[in-house]
């Protein structure tokens, strides 16, 4: 009765989806506060991460690999001592293969290889072997063992002094941009700023380190991997190794946080799967703490100017957003820091440039909301800055300059929340107590002071499939390559089939991280719930048309409801209907949504601070969110992601900094002992709220990524709220104690 290949439904996002299936849901489960169905396995330790896994005997016996690390800066390997690791009792192998080898880590969505080549040393930590022993404490002796003769050269560790060197971006993933005349209506301004500042490397610093299984079943590649995008990381492995992406499954049914460190592959994956094949068993390798600092990727150091130009009314008509970020030579990723800055306010002078300089230093990648988190830090201090001296509210000033089209394409907004988010903000947090004068509340010996930032992140719909089976039991499975990283991707595609297949949400099983299932966007970009879960709806869509065909029902009439089939002469229980599985593959792609129409999610955060008058301490007493985001599809799963991104806003604004010797290129800090991230006592009572909105012209969800939109901003709200406390301005980020000593009052 049905066919054995999956039926196909696709949809291309060229008109608007007004009416979503959804919305016709009488008891959903969609938008509500579900806990994740994959909680219980990860507090009880049975989630089975990429170290974790039990390799069946016939695979041989599981192998042990350290990566050996670079200790030069620049220059090449001469010779490895092969003979000084060997010594090491437990180990069988020096694995080392000088071209295959990658240098570097892959950009997330690139099919191509990862720079591979480790002769020359590009960056101190570079890997350029790999040590197997029979034992993992046998490996990391053997690799401390080795001995290496280099060649060093001259390198370029010094960001200041290599400025002068910097060379244009022409394009990428957000160009260069040019509108009317931005430096004379500057000049001409009846009120301007034009301010410079800087902000640190950063490192995603995730739970679970970078870590790979590997074992061959033939000329077939199993990789047990730590990935965020495994359609993508399938074709950069198959492409370094020269093998056909067939060849190759990867494996990833829980990662433990990425924050885009894991987006491509790293250059454990290559060398585990290298070794694997030498030497006819399987190999783990599991980067240390030191190396996944040193050789995964970084957010660069930036160097922002923002230069804002506004009328005496404050309506902005110029707004200049140049930066300049750092990378390894040959590497193509650059901070897109205007890339929320060209829509998010007013004025029709605008200008976006972006220079490059090359260093020898760890690879510069995506780190959670690449452009919008730093560059929102300097464009919303700029912001407040202006506000000051146009004698205006610094949510007045936002509230004028928020536009009708976006400023830069003219083309309309999909759904645009921004002054409903600020205006809701402002009363839910006591915006009206603030005293608009800096360095005026004092509370014991600590200066209070608030600040607020909008908050903005472009909303992205990548190709996705996912394959939905429903039986005639009643119960549905959810097949797709997309991962979990701790977002929630389970629970939502979970409650999405459960709607619309009239299921239970413990009736569906989803099944995910596997090369295996049809191919997704990947956790990335804040497109992974929307864009998989968008293909969860089209296949759902074409399983109740096969339905409908089935039992003569119109597709409109149907109806769904525990199991059974409404919308006949009488309620039909499914076993009733179909005696086979109905199989079905659902595949969402981009269309004339996307270009025809700005989408973005936007958002507010507030902030309150207190900075200690003898110490300089700092501290965040409290925050406030405020989002739209679309249809929010689990309650719970996005404020865990917005808790999150105002969490980093707190590290991005005070502590977080990435430290690189300027004489070698070394990672100073590079562990969590030295790197300091928020903790428990730097965290205040966070509190995150949503408005309600519906975006059709996203997607058939309705629903708008908010992964990365919780940080956008949220740095910047604390950073105006310190200056706000002190009455004074810091351009360096982070802002630490020793940056306002000599704004505090005297004893």
């Amino acid at each position: 009765m049905f066919a054995k290949k999956p039926a196909e439904k696709s949809l291309v996002m060229d008109q608007p989806v007004h009416q979503s299936l959804l919305d016709h849901v009488q008891y959903p489960s969609v938008g509500k506060p579900l806990s994740r169905i994959d909680g219980p396995l990860k507090v009880s330790g049975q989630a089975t991460y990429s170290a974790e896994y039990n390799i069946d005997a016939k695979h041989g016996t599981l192998l042990h690999g350290y990566l050996v690390s670079s200790t030069i800066g620049s220059g090449s390997v001469i010779k490895l001592h092969e003979d000084t690791a060997l010594a090491v009792d437990g180990v069988v192998a020096v694995i080392h293969d000088p071209h295959t080898f990658a240098r570097n880590a892959q950009q997330g969505g690139q099919e191509a290889a990862p720079t591979q080549g480790i002769e020359q040393v590009a960056y101190m930590g570079q890997p350029i072997a790999l040590v197997v022993a029979k034992t993992f404490e046998a490996a990391r002796e053997g690799a401390k063992a080795l001995l290496v003769d280099y060649k060093t050269h001259d390198g370029v560790f010094d960001f200041d002094q290599a400025l002068p060197d910097k060379q244009p971006i022409a394009g990428g993933s957000d160009g260069p941009q040019q509108q009317h005349q931005p430096e004379q209506a500057l000049a001409n301004a009846a009120v301007s700023v034009d301010l410079t500042f800087t902000t640190p490397s950063q490192n995603s610093a995730a739970m679970e380190p970078h870590a790979t299984i590997a074992y061959w079943e033939g000329d077939q590649l199993v990789l047990h991997s730590s990935m965020q995008m495994l359609a993508s990381c399938r074709k950069q492995i198959a492409d370094a190794l020269k093998l056909k992406p067939e060849q190759v499954r990867l494996v990833a049914r829980f990662v433990g946080g990425g924050f885009g460190s894991k987006l491509g592959v790293s250059p454990e994956s290559i060398a585990a799967a290298l070794a694997a094949k030498q030497l006819g068993q399987p190999v783990k390798v599991v980067m240390s703490r030191p190396q996944v600092f040193e050789a995964t990727v970084r957010r660069t150091n930036t160097l922002q100017q923002v230069a804002l130009g506004a009328d005496a009314d404050g309506h902005l008509h110029t707004v200049i957003h140049n930066s300049v970020s750092s990378n390894l030579p040959d590497e193509i990723f650059y901070e897109p820091c205007a890339l929320a800055t060209k829509f998010l306010y007013a004025g029709q002078n605008r200008q976006a440039r972006y220079d490059m300089v090359r260093m020898n230093l760890g690879l510069s990648g995506s780190m959670r909301a690449p452009g919008e988190a730093v560059g929102l830090i300097a464009l919303e201090c700029a912001m407040d800055e202006l506000a000051e001296k146009l004698h205006l509210d610094p949510i007045e000033l936002r509230r004028r300059n928020d536009p009708s089209v976006n400023p830069s394409e003219d083309t309309p907004f999909s759904s645009r929340s921004l002054t409903a988010a600020l205006t809701q903000g402002a009363k839910s947090f006591g915006w009206d107590k603030r005293n608009p004068k800096p360095a005026q509340q004092r509370d014991g010996d600590w200066l209070i002071g608030m600040g607020v930032a909008s908050a903005a992140r472009s909303n992205l719909l990548n190709p996705s499939q996912a394959q939905v089976t429903l039986n005639p039991d009643g119960t549905a499975v959810v097949c797709t390559d997309m991962t979990d990283i701790g977002t929630g991707s389970y629970t939502i595609f979970a409650q999405i089939a459960a709607d619309l297949l009239g299921l239970p949400v413990d009736q569906i099983q989803v099944k995910l991280g596997d090369t295996d299932f049809p191919p997704a966007a990947g956790s990335g970009g804040s497109w992974g719930a929307t864009s998989a879960g968008s293909s969860v709806y089209v296949a759902c869509q074409q399983v109740r048309e096969m339905l409908a065909k089935e039992t003569g029902i119109d597709l409109d009439q149907l109806a769904l409801r525990n199991g059974q089939v409404l919308g006949g002469k009488a309620p039909k229980a499914l076993a009733d209907v179909i005696n086979k599985p109905l199989v079905a593959l659902g595949k969402i792609d981009q269309g004339k949504m996307n270009k025809d129409y700005s989408q973005a999610a936007y958002g507010a955060h507030f902030a309150e601070v207190g900075v200690h008058v003898v110490t300089g301490e700092i501290r965040v007493r409290r925050m406030l969110g405020v989002f739209a985001a679309g249809r929010i599809l689990n309650e719970k799963t996005a404020r865990s992601q917005c808790y999150g991104g105002m969490t980093f806003g707190i590290g991005s604004a005070l502590m977080e900094h990435l430290m690189h010797d300027s004489r070698d290129g070394r990672v100073i800090n590079h562990d969590l002992a030295e790197y300091h991230v928020p903790v428990n006592a730097d965290v205040p009572s966070l509190e995150v709220e949503f408005i309600t909105e519906r975006d059709p012209y996203a997607n058939p969800l309705q629903a708008k990524g908010i992964g990365e939109l919780g940080i956008a901003g949220a740095g910047a709200a604390i950073a105006n709220a310190v200056y706000h406390a002190t009455g004074k301005r810091i351009y360096d980020f982070p802002i630490t104690l020793d940056k306002v000593l000599d704004a505090l009052p005297a004893l």
